[in-house]
């Protein structure tokens, strides 16, 4: 498993800096995300064909009302996250949690 982060990582410091900071803590991050405030818990964090990107668990959605159950988990690119913040809501995981699938080609960091 490659842990070194490309070079690009300058141009993602906060929002990359708190999932970071949280995976490793085990705690939550508030986060808007292709507008929609969002309770997540990351898991793993790294790289995609060059993008940053993260493996959260999905805990709530905050705002409107989804129409679906928001439990779930979301891979997401760190470069469309806005306003993240580390939260105090209940970190959360699931059974089927497996950081060696997870769509991220090369890991920075993960929950093991």
């Amino acid at each position: 498993m490659n842990t070194t982060p490309p070079a690009a990582t300058t141009d993602i410091t906060t929002p990359w800096a708190v999932l970071h900071a949280a995976l490793t803590k085990k705690r939550t991050v508030r986060a808007r995300y292709h507008d929609r405030l969002r309770v997540l818990c990351p898991h793993t964090l790294g790289w995609k064909n060059g993008r940053p990107k993260v493996l959260a668990y999905q805990t709530a959605i905050i705002g409107n009302t989804p129409t679906h159950d928001p439990r779930g988990w979301r891979s997401l690119f760190v470069d469309e996250i806005h306003d993240a913040i580390i939260s105090d809501d209940c970190w959360e995981s699931a059974n089927n949690y497996n950081h060696d699938n997870n769509g991220i080609d090369t890991i920075s960091a993960a929950i093991p």
